[in-house]
């Protein structure tokens, strides 16, 4: 097994990779920005190496910097966590020409799968059904117009070469369509450096499923069950749950065989994420595939007890698969909670600032993967999200009993977060009822806006408890240093020998 994993990443997800490499006896190297010299995840690193100034272009997307330090430091492995560098094609390729181990899947399958129109070539072949739409990025000679009223409105245009929400827009109308159009390719080419977008059908209120599988270089590929993504904000998750409250056990199987086919056509190894959108009929639709971890892998984690991360080690050693798609079971019910560090009853704007308090939820069932400490400062340099909180219970409901209880307890004073947001999710009626879907905070929002005021009433009672609990600490280190003045050097002394 590895020796020394560099993890090029930050923040909750980098701690994450850290931990299990440290439960695997693997030595970690962790990478860090200007900004975050002092960063939770630097701390638990075994060594720790400095990137760059605060700008991700200059610091973890640095490829030249980053493989510098990994032949410095010996590393034989690179985890790339999610989001930065671990889609890079150029980065996986960079890696494997030094002789280190890339901690993903080969760099063939990223540019099948993370080119979208390609992907969706080859999800037809494979048999898999898509969206009905264009099959490949708009040209100069293409008409849009006569493609989307061949497709039908509404239609959505997307960026071809990533994803995230990024470079998306829906068209209602026709006369919307160039100007819309416009937006979308000059998103897409800040984001991605790629202008080339494609149009398909908009389907109305779709679910948003997700499958996990696994892949090793022997030729074994399992699915690891579906994960419930429609709770969105700008194409953005937000909450997520497994199993679906939504997906019957024949639809279920339906996607997981194809998710694995899919897998297998594209000679697939690692972890990875197949997405479909089903619509209100069961039908089912190949969205996208993600070459990297998610950020919601928890909740796979908890139903099935399987540490996705270890899996991902062990399939880039070249290790064959622990499990068999008949060793894979699923026990109760997991939700997740992005806790983002933005204003959800804002229209979700940013927050950045440097935590003065913070209040962490615990229990029985609860799960907490952040990067958070007092006095981190939260810049603007990167991605808002602070962390992870996941509850499992043995039902749905229970889950959701528990993820409330939690975000109650869970506080950070110094900056907006979602937790109120999603408090109030959690007393949602529709939400409760698990009969939702993609527009759910849109069709929401005016409910979720009324439990605005009960949850600044909580968080009143949450600083007057961070208050309370500070002042009650100032006043016995004041006590303890009086009496400590009030006794001589000779009873001090005297005590001491007591003691021993």
């Amino acid at each position: 097994m590895y020796k020394k994993i560099l993890v090029a990443n930050r923040g909750e997800i980098a701690i994450r990779v850290i931990r299990t490499c440290r439960e695997m006896g693997i030595k970690t190297i962790g990478v860090y920005s200007a900004a975050d010299r002092t960063a939770p995840h630097i701390l638990m690193a075994d060594e720790a190496y400095y990137l760059g100034s605060p700008p991700a272009s200059e610091s973890y997307l640095n490829t030249e910097r980053i493989l510098e330090i990994a032949e410095q430091s010996g590393a034989e492995a690179i985890h790339p966590g999610y989001g930065f560098l671990s889609e890079s094609i150029r980065f996986a390729n960079a890696i494997t020409n030094k002789g280190i181990s890339w901690i993903g899947p080969p760099a063939e399958a990223i540019r099948e799968m993370g080119d979208k129109t390609l992907a969706r070539q080859t999800a037809l072949k494979a048999g898999v059904p898509v969206v009905p739409g264009l099959e490949r990025p708009l040209n100069d000679n293409d008409d849009p117009h006569l493609i989307a009223r061949e497709i039908g409105y509404p239609v959505l245009i997307k960026a071809a070469g990533g994803g995230g929400g990024k470079g998306m827009r829906i068209v209602y109308d026709e006369k919307d369509l160039l100007d819309l159009l416009d937006r979308a390719r000059s998103e897409a080419i800040s984001s991605f450096a790629d202008d080339r977008v494609y149009i398909e059908k908009y389907l109305e209120k779709p679910h948003h499923i997700e499958i996990q599988i696994l892949a090793d270089q022997h030729g074994n590929c399992i699915a690891l069950g579906e994960r419930e993504c429609s709770i969105q904000r700008r194409y953005q998750k937000i909450i997520e749950e497994s199993p679906s409250p939504f997906i019957d056990d024949k639809l279920r199987q339906v996607m997981l065989d194809k998710a694995v086919e899919l897998t297998k056509a594209v000679n697939y190894t690692g972890a990875g994420t197949v997405e479909f959108l089903v619509d209100t009929h069961h039908n089912y639709y190949f969205l996208e595939m993600n070459t990297r971890l998610q950020v919601e892998h928890p909740v796979t984690e908890l139903i099935t007890g399987i540490d996705l991360v270890r899996q991902q080690i062990n399939i880039a050693y070249g290790d064959k698969l622990e499990h068999t798609q008949q060793d894979i079971s699923f026990h109760g019910h997991a939700i997740e909670c992005r806790i983002y560090a933005e204003d959800g009853y804002n229209n979700f704007a940013p927050s950045v600032g440097t935590i003065h308090e913070l209040v962490l939820p615990d229990g029985f069932g609860v799960r907490l993967d952040h990067g958070l400490r007092v006095g981190e400062e939260v810049t603007p340099y990167y991605d808002p999200l602070l962390g992870k909180l996941i509850v499992h219970g043995s039902t749905r409901a229970g889950a959701i009993s528990g993820m409330h209880r939690a975000l109650s307890e869970f506080h950070i004073v110094g900056l907006e977060t979602v937790i109120p947001f999603c408090l109030a999710i959690m007393e949602n009626q529709q939400f409760l009822s698990g009969v939702y879907d993609t527009h759910f905070i849109t069709d929401q929002i005016e409910e979720i806006r009324k439990h605005k005021f009960s949850n600044i009433e909580h968080k009143r009672n949450i600083l007057g408890i961070a208050a309370a609990v500070h002042q009650t600490t100032v006043n016995k280190k004041s006590e303890l240093k009086n009496n400590h003045k009030s006794i001589s050097s000779w009873k001090s002394n005297g005590r001491s020998q007591e003691l021993q």
